[in-house]
């Protein structure tokens, strides 16, 4: 299953909304007409459209009601047309959200970001500039992957999911680490340092993983 069909028929729009999502984190499938969309639809599936209007061959008002003959799959339709009428008879056929064109990428990605969220149990972490993919186990920052190793990814997936909590120094160590672990409490602090060389502006003077002093840690809601 592919994460996004863009079903777009001008091949420089789609190509960078395709661009755009894919540094998000996300797969991308990109289509210029409904039928053949529909078609690998069919047969991968897909956890969210991004569907244009005005297409070769049958329009995007039919590819949304085709699609929800079948199934709920969210469904954002971008498009020029932005008459009410057409507004009101993309959302009557069950359309999520219709913006019109041109449109402002970060809302689209947004929308998009608040949708999978909502929908698909948190598999993305985001926050701000930062998005986590619990299943891949990648980091994006800034839009860009960033490296990140287990444990490192293990610490921040926890702390995140845990944002505004004091986490316990000990805690922590023996909830990454475990009880049975030969590592030293000092490895932690190291990981701690490696985190925040990637994601804070200004590693020295840390904003999102914040120390606590005789305690352990927190992640800034």
């Amino acid at each position: 299953m592919v994460d996004i069909i863009v079903v777009e028929d001008n091949e420089e729009i789609g190509t960078v909304l395709m661009d755009f999502l894919e540094s998000e984190g996300y797969d991308v499938y990109f289509s210029d007409n409904g039928e053949e969309a529909l078609a690998v639809f069919e047969d991968e599936g897909a956890k969210l459209f991004v569907l244009d209007v005005m297409l070769p061959g049958i329009d995007g008002f039919e590819v949304c009601r085709r699609i929800r003959e079948k199934n709920n799959t969210p469904i954002i339709i971008v498009s020029a047309r932005g008459t009410k009428e057409d507004k009101l008879n993309g959302l009557i056929l069950g359309a999520d959200d219709y913006l019109e064109k041109p449109y402002d990428i970060d809302i689209l990605i947004a929308k998009i970001n608040g949708i999978m969220n909502r929908r698909y149990g948190g598999r993305m972490v985001i926050d701000g500039n930062l998005k986590l993919d619990r299943e891949s186990r990648r980091l994006w920052v800034d839009g860009k992957e960033c490296d990140i190793n287990v444990k490192e990814f293990e610490i921040l997936s926890y702390m995140m999911e845990n944002r505004g909590k004091v986490l316990n120094k000990n805690d922590l160590f023996e909830k990454i680490w475990g009880g049975d672990s030969e590592s030293e409490m000092q490895t932690l602090t190291v990981h701690i340092k490696w985190l925040r060389d990637k994601i804070e502006k200004n590693p020295k003077q840390p904003t999102r993983i914040t120390t606590v002093w005789g305690i352990g840690y927190r992640y800034e809601a």
